[in-house]
């Protein structure tokens, strides 16, 4: 067990560090604008953003634990934060030091209850990786285990020592912190951070629990049994706990390794291709995925030529690491069936309505103004063919895309559970999919598992339709007299007329939650018109067109716009 006098200057040492950046941002954002000297602040911003990031590098490195978790969290590709701190994260689980052997072997001594040597046949003293939470060692089993589960060549993940104690402190700290940031108006009204916090400690204590991962693993590999270009380790459970995870050896061709797959006869445009497919098919079809995608934790595996066959594929993609995993929640799945039916029916408020159905939109926000601009959008381009698409003026495309991104700056917005981890498990598979095959393009990607999806929800899609018809024949028959009921009030004096307050709608939103918003429609707006070009071409093809508004500002809001941190 960590020491407690180390586990306290632990908590007090990232306590301060904190302190001291918020102090600083308080100082260049808050006090020096009110003296008039906001262009002084604004000069350096990126750069003091690119310093906090070097500093908070070498404190992870420093501590390791879940500091490590938290810089892999910001430096994943989300398209959330500007290029300046990514940076200065990126490589953080490279450098993670191992742990001694000999506390190794306590360890799997202390855990499996038995000598080293009688656990494993062979055990390698040299790990083969070290990781954050814990590392990996090779290793063969016994004679009489082997037989049991019809191979020899294994790998062992040993957890760290003390990483629960490690992870609970580290866990105490930032909650503190996030304390410290709901007391800022500017972060409390815009995102629930000790909620954000509260579900990144979830999935971290999930991460040091071996026996679920063994169980997600098996879990993967079921969804899987029937497609022999799709894999995942067999797990020896009678040499695992929740400490100790005992794997079949399935490292093979490292997946972003180009020179050994083009020796091994494998096209990486095609590896491109299947990673790209194995990603959407968890996402869509079985809705559990691996949340954690990086070249590290995936495998090109030749096949055997001694039992090679017809039906036996040149190589597989195999999957590891299965202690950072998700789910798409039902909600969330049938949101997104409203939202391409209302997009069919030209709905904006059943878009909206469908939006807020996910968790997306908050239920307590004002929709009237985004109503008005998804109406805007199916007015001004609903109706035209591609061809006409392409001779609208471009000014008047990035016009109304500052007209919806004002609006959406105004909306209280928040991520559904789990959507954090989909954002991320796409952006990382489409970036090792690019380094792979720089002509790779995820619309294209995806469009089979739309078009599956729309054939598998056929039915429910049509008759979720007629509703929406039968909806909409009610209300022009009730048009008259509504109209009526409002010429009555204007006659007497009382209509009133809500709208947002001015100050509202100037507030700026911080560029995370702008960012990772504009993610989100992009997401919705590409999928919906993806699936609408089966039945309605023109218009899934202006949603699809549309989409690049939102990734627009998505890639490119952090290079014109200021960021404000409080």
């Amino acid at each position: 067990m960590t020491d407690t006098r180390q586990l306290r200057a632990r908590y007090r040492r990232i306590l301060r560090f904190a302190a001291r950046y918020m102090v600083l941002e308080w100082w260049f954002e808050l006090v020096l604008p009110r003296f008039g000297l906001e262009r002084i602040a604004a000069r350096r911003r990126l750069a003091r953003a690119a310093h906090i990031a070097r500093s908070f590098h070498s404190l992870a490195v420093d501590l390791g634990g879940l500091m490590i978790k938290v810089g892999q969290f910001m430096s994943s590709r989300l398209d959330v934060l500007p290029g300046e701190i990514t940076r200065e994260l990126e490589g953080l689980q490279d450098e993670v030091p191992a742990v001694d052997f000999t506390l190794i072997r306590e360890s799997v001594e202390r855990e499996l209850g038995i000598p080293l040597e009688r656990a494993y046949d062979y055990f390698d003293a040299t790990p083969v990786a070290a990781a954050s939470f814990g590392q990996v060692h090779r290793a063969r089993l016994t004679p009489s285990d082997a037989m049991d589960v019809g191979f020899s060549g294994v790998v062992v993940k040993v957890q760290r020592p003390g990483i629960a104690d490690i992870i609970t402190v580290d866990l105490a700290a930032l909650r503190r912190v996030a304390r410290w940031l709901s007391r800022v108006r500017f972060v409390s009204r815009r995102v629930d951070l000790p909620a954000l916090l509260e579900e990144f400690a979830v999935i971290s204590l999930r991460e040091i629990d071996y026996l679920n991962e063994g169980s997600n693993a098996e879990r993967f590999a079921e969804n899987f049994a029937d497609d022999p270009r799709i894999g995942a380790p067999d797990v020896v459970w009678e040499r695992s706990t929740r400490r100790i995870l005992t794997l079949a050896d399935a490292t093979a061709i490292k997946i972003n390794d180009h020179a050994r797959l083009i020796a091994a006869g494998i096209d990486p445009a095609e590896v491109a291709d299947e990673l790209s497919r194995a990603m959407f098919e968890q996402l869509f079809i079985h809705r559990f995925f691996h949340a954690d995608p990086h070249p590290g934790n995936i495998f090109v595996t030749p096949a055997d030529p001694a039992r090679a066959d017809v039906s036996t594929p040149a190589w597989t993609l195999t999957f590891i690491d299965f202690g950072m995993m998700g789910e798409v929640p039902e909600n969330l799945s049938r949101g997104l069936q409203r939202l391409i039916i209302a997009a069919a029916a030209r709905d904006a408020p059943g878009l909206v309505a469908s939006v807020r159905d996910m968790g997306i939109l908050l239920r307590t926000a004002e929709s009237a103004p985004l109503e008005r601009a998804m109406g805007e959008l199916f007015d001004r381009f609903g109706g035209m063919g591609f061809s006409e698409l392409q001779q609208v003026d471009p000014q008047e495309f990035r016009a109304f895309g500052n007209e919806f991104s004002e609006v959406v700056r105004t909306m209280p917005f928040q991520l559904p559970e789990n959507f954090l981890l989909i954002i991320r498990a796409v952006s990382v598979t489409s970036g090792v999919a690019s380094d792979l095959n720089p002509g790779y393009n995820v619309w294209t990607a995806i469009e089979p598992f739309a078009a599956r999806l729309a054939r598998n929800e056929g039915g429910g899609t049509v008759k979720e339709l007629a509703k929406q018809a039968l909806s909409s024949a009610g209300l022009i028959l009730r048009l008259p007299q509504q109209l009526e009921s409002v010429a009555t009030l204007m006659q007497r004096g009382q209509l009133a007329v809500e709208t947002p307050s001015a100050d509202k709608r100037l507030r700026a939103i911080e560029q995370l939650v702008r960012r990772v918003l504009s993610s989100v429609l992009f997401t919705a707006l590409l999928i919906g018109g993806i699936l609408l070009r089966a039945t309605d071409p023109t218009f899934g093809l202006v949603l699809m067109i549309s989409s690049a508004l939102p990734l627009t500002h998505a890639l490119f809001a952090g290079v014109f716009t200021r960021t404000r941190l409080f």
